[in-house]
């Protein structure tokens, strides 16, 4: 295989791919979430989700890139080079076939599925665990998986019937944080549930109904320790079922005149909540700080 002037490793096919070239065909199928099933592969469009999908080893299948794009960040097209990953030029129109976006940045990698068995995931110990319950829309699960990450949640599940974690919107709002924690895809959130429980994690359900309110929950110390928060979607909320499987019904205060917060904002206060408890210094007798000894 050639290598280029700055010395990123290029497909033996002479010339940049174009739309029609059979890899680029291939992997602008994986647009397609039947595709992306099939094939267990997916897209991750843009430099700070290739570079964090590099990191992780074995993780990307090909660099696509236009010529401009691979000089500009030559360092992420000798990092996929190092690790044996092809660097494919394309031209400005193939990478506009291949992005989802309307300002493409130059750079898409094909990547491997990610997901981490449900047992494999709490046999890691996490201590704060994000479950997104049925949660279709891409946008918002993305972003609140890039929030669990942020706040150091060591797993996301998406339970039931939940959007693609690799759909490319999803992808693109984590920010790269879909490279970070455990992905786990689960077909029945009542197991999930239960699997939780069994785990040694509380599980708390959000809702705008509970009859536990988060301050109240911060204050007494409930939330120092190991924690599963249940987010439904935005639409719908949480399936009853699931509401009434958890250990408490949270809901976050509202101190204001707005109706409610978005899906969003609510995952990240209480996200944010827990991570704060998880992280605050014990206190005598090895109580966490502001927990009642009694």
């Amino acid at each position: 295989m050639p290598s280029a002037p700055h010395g990123r490793r290029l497909d033996a096919v002479p010339g940049p791919f174009t739309p029609r070239t059979p890899r680029v065909v291939a992997a602008r199928r994986l647009q397609r979430r039947r595709d992306r099933e099939s094939t267990g592969r997916f897209l991750a469009e843009g430099p700070q989700a290739v570079r964090e999908a590099l990191a992780r080893a074995g993780t990307v299948v090909e660099l696509f890139g236009t010529p401009a794009a691979l000089d500009r960040h030559a360092d992420l097209a000798a990092q996929a080079a190092r690790a044996d990953v092809p660097v494919s030029e394309v031209t400005d129109e193939a990478l506009a076939a291949l992005a989802e976006t309307v300002a493409p940045q130059g750079l898409v990698a094909v990547c491997r599925h990610l997901d981490v068995p449900l047992d494999a995931a709490l046999a890691r110990g996490p201590r704060l665990v994000a479950v997104l319950a049925e949660i279709r829309d891409p946008g918002n699960a993305g972003t609140v998986l890039r929030t669990a990450d942020a706040a150091g949640a060591g797993a996301v599940i998406f339970a039931g019937d939940a959007v693609d974690p690799y759909n490319g919107k999803c992808v693109r709002a984590s920010a790269g944080s879909l490279f970070h924690v455990d992905v786990v895809r689960a077909a029945e959130p009542v197991a999930v549930v239960a699997a939780l429980r069994a785990a040694g994690l509380t599980v708390l359900a959000t809702t705008g109904y509970g009859d536990s309110d988060l301050d109240d929950l911060t204050d007494a110390g409930r939330l120092a320790a190991p924690t599963a928060w249940l987010f439904g979607s935005e639409a719908h909320g949480l399936p009853e079922e699931l509401t009434a499987a958890a250990d408490a019904r949270v809901r976050v205060p509202l101190h204001g005149r707005a109706e409610s917060l978005n899906l969003a904002a609510a995952a990240a206060v209480c996200l944010y909540a827990s991570a704060r408890a998880l992280r605050r210094p014990a206190g005598p007798r090895g109580h966490t700080a502001g927990e009642s000894a009694g």
